[in-house]
């Protein structure tokens, strides 16, 4: 069997991410070995991501170095602040 290189993954975007992009979703097609930094590098090459920026991957906090499966959700938003 020969194994698929091309995965997809869907992406979303929270609060104030979403409002600057106009959008609250992607999907993408990524390679085998892909981490979080490099999906947003490459839906947003000419966008860097914001400092403080969290991440997760089928909603539990990931580090941008995570790679990600076929089929994941990653999901990026802004650090939440309370009081």
């Amino acid at each position: 069997m020969i194994k698929n290189s091309v995965m997809t993954v869907q992406i979303k975007y929270f609060a104030s991410l979403r409002d600057r992009l106009g959008r609250a979703e992607d999907r993408f097609s990524v390679a085998e070995t892909t981490t979080v930094a490099e999906i947003w590098a490459g839906l947003w090459p000419e966008t860097p991501l914001p400092p403080n920026t969290l991440a997760a991957v089928n909603m539990e906090y990931a580090s941008l170095e995570q790679t990600v499966r076929d089929g994941d959700e990653v999901a990026f938003f802004p650090p939440v602040t309370g009081g």
